[in-house]
C-alpha cells in the first residue's frame, strides 16, 4: 500500500459522500495504491451508515467505529494502528481540507521530509477561532516545544509510517504530533494548504478543548525537555524550596539568638513546609529516575535511526 487517508469523523453524515467525490478523482490521478480510513469517533447521526454505503461500491475504504466519542487522539492511534501505507495523509471530514494538496503532501515527503504539517495561513474560520489558535495553540507551542510551525491545530499532516508507529496519542495530542516526532529526532516540514469554509455541521471547537489542549501542550513540553532527566525538573524544584525555606529558617534562628526577637510562628509554619516541598520533589525526581533506569532499553529502542 503506498498511501492511506486517514479520517477521523464526529457527526459528519452530510459530508462524507461529497469528501470522497473530492478524493477520488486526486487518489486516481496519484496512480498509487491507496485506502481510505473513516473513524467513526461515536457520532450521534449516520455517518458511519454514509462510509458504509461507499464502502459496498469501493474496496478502498474502510471504517472504524467507536462505541462512544473517545476524541481526536484515539481516532487517529486507530487508523494509524490499521493503516498499511508507506505515507499517511490526515485529513478531516468537514470539507474545509482540500484534497488537491494531498499529491503536494507526498511529493513532500518523498524530498525526504518524516512529517509533513498543513498551515492554513488563509484561514476562514470566525475570527475568535482564529485568534485563540494563533495565540495558545501556535504561538505558545512554538515557544515551549521550540518546533518552528505555523498550526499546530491543523489537521491536514503527512507522514512517513515509522513515524507513526513511534508517537503514543491520548488526550488532546494530536495536535502536537510535530513536537512529539521532533523529540524523536524525525525532521518536520511545512506546507501552506488551501482552507475553506465548513458548509455543513458544527464545529468541536470549545473552551474545554481549549482548556485540555493547553494542559496537553505542558505535558508535551516536560515529555520533551525532561522525559529521559526528570531530576533535573523536580530537582530544581526542590533545590528552590529547600533554599526558600532554609534561609527563613536561619533567619529565624538567629534572630532568636542575637536578637531576642520571638519566633512568629506563620514564618516557621512556611519554612518547614517549603523544606518538606524541597524534599518530596526531590524524591519524586529520584524515583523517577529508578523508573526510567529500568526501562532504558525500551526508551532508546525508537531513537535509533538506522542499524547496518
Amino acid at each position: 500500500m503506498d498511501l492511506s487517508i486517514v479520517i477521523p469523523c464526529f457527526n459528519e453524515e452530510r459530508n462524507i459522500s461529497a469528501l470522497y467525490a473530492q478524493l477520488k478523482p486526486v487518489l486516481t490521478r496519484s496512480r498509487k495504491l491507496y485506502e481510505l480510513i473513516f473513524i467513526d469517533d461515536g457520532s450521534r447521526d449516520n455517518t458511519s451508515k454514509e462510509v458504509l454505503k461507499l464502502r459496498k461500491k469501493h474496496k478502498q475504504i474502510h471504517l472504524i467505529r467507536f462505541r462512544k466519542n473517545f476524541g481526536k487522539s484515539l481516532a487517529l492511534a486507530a487508523g494509524f494502528k490499521h493503516a498499511k501505507g508507506k505515507i499517511i495523509i490526515t485529513m478531516d471530514a468537514d470539507l474545509q481540507d482540500d484534497p488537491q494538496d494531498i499529491p503536494r503532501f507526498v511529493k513532500k515527503i518523498e524530498l525526504g521530509y518524516d512529517l509533513v504539517a498543513g498551515w492554513r495561513y488563509r484561514r476562514k474560520d470566525k475570527f475568535l477561532k482564529k485568534l485563540v489558535s494563533k495565540l495558545i495553540y501556535n504561538k505558545l507551542a512554538q515557544f515551549m516545544t521550540r518546533v518552528k510551525i505555523h498550526d499546530f491545530n491543523c489537521g491536514f499532516k503527512a507522514y512517513k509510517r515509522e513515524v507513526i508507529q513511534n508517537i503514543k496519542l491520548y488526550g488532546e495530542m494530536h495536535r502536537y504530533i510535530p513536537a512529539l516526532a521532533s523529540q524523536k529526532g524525525y525532521r518536520i516540514g511545512e506546507l501552506k494548504v488551501h482552507h475553506h469554509r465548513r458548509k455543513f455541521g458544527k464545529t468541536k471547537f470549545g473552551k474545554a478543548r481549549l482548556l485540555r489542549g493547553t494542559m496537553d501542550l505542558i505535558t508535551v513540553k516536560f515529555l520533551s525537555s525532561y522525559s529521559g532527566r526528570p531530576l533535573h525538573f523536580f530537582g530544581a524544584l526542590a533545590t528552590i524550596f529547600l533554599s526558600i525555606g532554609t534561609l527563613i529558617g536561619v533567619y529565624l534562628t538567629l534572630a532568636t539568638i542575637f536578637f531576642g526577637t520571638v519566633i512568629l510562628r506563620p514564618s516557621l509554619i512556611l519554612a518547614v513546609l517549603l523544606m518538606v516541598l524541597g524534599i518530596q520533589f526531590f524524591s519524586i525526581g529520584l524515583f523517577s529516575e529508578m523508573l526510567l533506569s529500568y526501562n532504558v532499553s525500551e526508551f532508546d529502542l525508537d531513537i535509533i535511526a538506522e542499524i547496518k
